[in-house]
């Protein structure tokens, strides 16, 4: 009774929360997870929905996105809702505060968000504490960036040491390289930048597999607004840079399904349903370029089950929800859930 209760109080909250501020309303859902942990229910999943994907065995293909849980203070919270897969962060090496609010803007129209965040976070110190603590027993992804005061002519050095201080804790790690919120990243994506920042986690990981007895997988979070062309340029890269995988994709910079009176200073990183067509596009070309084998994450406007089963059948090997989560809570995740165990027809 007491689980029940606790579905329907979690399910009941999202029209109060969709009245406050995106931000403050994210923080405090988060919050209300946490105090409902104890009595929330099991899900039960089929085990024929099991993925064997990077080494890795996950539960199902749906996991949580990062930027949900930028600093890890409610992995076990999120992942009692039955994600296979939480992707924490993005974290870099020194606490930050992001942009000036307010920094996250709904469009519930299309079912979209805008946010201009900034990477912030409390640094990875703090998650790596949190993840000692944490009793999650799914895949933890960690998403590692730069300090926006760090030159983009020296990313390499944050990158690296972020993947040092989370290496024991993660079970793979992604370089976001993508985000548009921070000045002049996405530079990052072009083959010299890549090979600069991968080239330097790839030497650094060499050691950390023999200190840690473990081999930690890298897969790089590309954006979508990407031509047929960049596409392939980048997927040539990361075969040649022998990356284990690539998410497929970060928010669009592209603002133009919202019309032309959206607001200059609301500009940012769009998310949520209208994305979904351009992650899509993506991820198809990216496994028509990397083969059947090359491991894909499908991330980007999944905000239905349908949506889910899109990315999956333009061949991405696991799939993540954030804006759809944000707007539906677990009423999605179940969703999802329930879909991907149907028998087929």
């Amino acid at each position: 009774m007491r689980r029940l209760a606790a579905s329907v109080l979690a399910r009941g909250s999202l029209p109060i929360l969709s009245r406050l501020d995106p931000e403050r309303a994210h923080d405090l859902g988060l919050a209300g997870l946490r105090l409902l942990q104890p009595w929330w229910p099991v899900p039960q999943v089929p085990a024929r929905l099991s993925v064997r994907c990077l080494g890795l065995d996950f539960a199902h293909p749906l996991g949580l996105a990062a930027g949900f849980d930028k600093n890890g203070d409610y992995l076990d919270a999120l992942g009692a809702l039955g994600f296979s897969h939480v992707e924490l962060g993005t974290v870099t090496p020194r606490p930050q505060p992001g942009n000036p609010k307010p920094r996250m803007f709904r469009v519930p129209a299309t079912g979209a968000l805008v946010n201009r965040m900034g990477f912030n976070n409390k640094g990875v110190d703090h998650l790596v504490v949190q993840l000692a603590r944490s009793r999650y027993q799914g895949i933890r992804g960690i998403s590692i960036g730069k300090n926006f005061d760090t030159p983009i002519e020296s990313a390499e050095a944050d990158y690296v040491a972020c993947l040092r201080k989370v290496y024991a804790h993660a079970d793979y790690i992604a370089v976001n390289v993508s985000s548009p919120n921070t000045a002049r990243l996405r530079e990052l994506q072009g083959r010299d930048g890549l090979e600069r920042i991968v080239g330097a986690l790839m030497q650094e990981r060499l050691q950390l597999k023999v200190r840690h007895e473990k081999h930690v997988p890298l897969l790089v979070k590309i954006a979508p607004n990407l031509d047929p062309e960049q596409v392939a340029s980048l997927a040539a890269a990361l075969r040649s840079l022998e990356v284990e995988g690539v998410i497929a994709t970060n928010t669009s910079t592209d603002l133009s399904s919202l019309g032309a009176a959206w607001p200059e200073a609301h500009r940012g990183g769009l998310s949520g349903a209208p994305l979904h067509p351009l992650s899509l596009r993506v991820i198809s070309q990216l496994r028509a370029e990397l083969g059947p084998d090359f491991p894909i994450i499908g991330v980007g406007g999944i905000v239905s089950a349908e949506h889910a089963s899109a990315s999956l059948g333009a061949g991405a090997n696991l799939v993540q929800i954030y804006t759809g989560f944000a707007y539906r809570g677990n009423r999605l995740v179940q969703e999802i859930l329930d879909a991907l165990g149907s028998p087929p027809s």
